[in-house]
């Protein structure tokens, strides 16, 4: 292969925006809904959840977990965009599944430096997410939590098992 991925990246983008046409949206998703997902390369949400573009914003992390930043991309979402749902998908087989914090120390050991970050790590995945469902239910800085539910996607069946708190 010539030239780098990225590389590779861009002249995708080049052929994909020589046929391309304004939709004509602006950044309201059209269902109102949020999805926070793991960043998992064989979750295909869009095609998994039957979502067209524009239909929601999307929210992706290592592990699918509920983070600072995930709150602060919600609350835009939300407060800004005006989303109304929340669907927060994990999955199994997940790579946080293996992780702990011990990653950040050897990360510190490596590079001289802490991270500021948690690893976010956990073992047993539907009780993850009911953690996830809880920080999203209890934010102060979420005003529409009546409609958020939680699941574990399959990554062999490509289902959906819904997770409730």
């Amino acid at each position: 292969m010539d030239g780098t991925v990225v590389d590779r990246l861009v002249e995708a983008n080049e052929r994909y925006a020589a046929a391309f046409t304004d939709p004509g949206m602006d950044a309201r998703p059209v269902l109102e809904v949020a999805v926070v997902a793991c960043m998992d390369a064989r979750i295909d949400l869009h095609a998994a959840l039957g979502l067209e573009l524009g239909d929601c914003h999307t929210v992706r992390n290592a592990g699918g977990v509920v983070t600072d930043d995930t709150i602060r991309s919600l609350a835009i979402s939300q407060r800004a965009l005006g989303t109304r749902s929340v669907a927060l998908i994990h999955h199994t087989g997940c790579g946080l599944q293996s992780l702990t914090e011990e990653f950040r120390h050897e990360l510190e050991r490596e590079v001289g430096q802490r991270p500021t970050w948690a690893v976010e790590g956990f073992t047993d995945v539907d009780q993850d997410v009911r953690q996830s469902l809880r920080k999203v239910r209890t934010s102060p800085f979420l005003p529409h939590t009546d409609d958020v539910r939680g699941f574990v996607f399959d990554v062999t069946t490509g289902l959906l098992r819904e997770i409730t708190a």
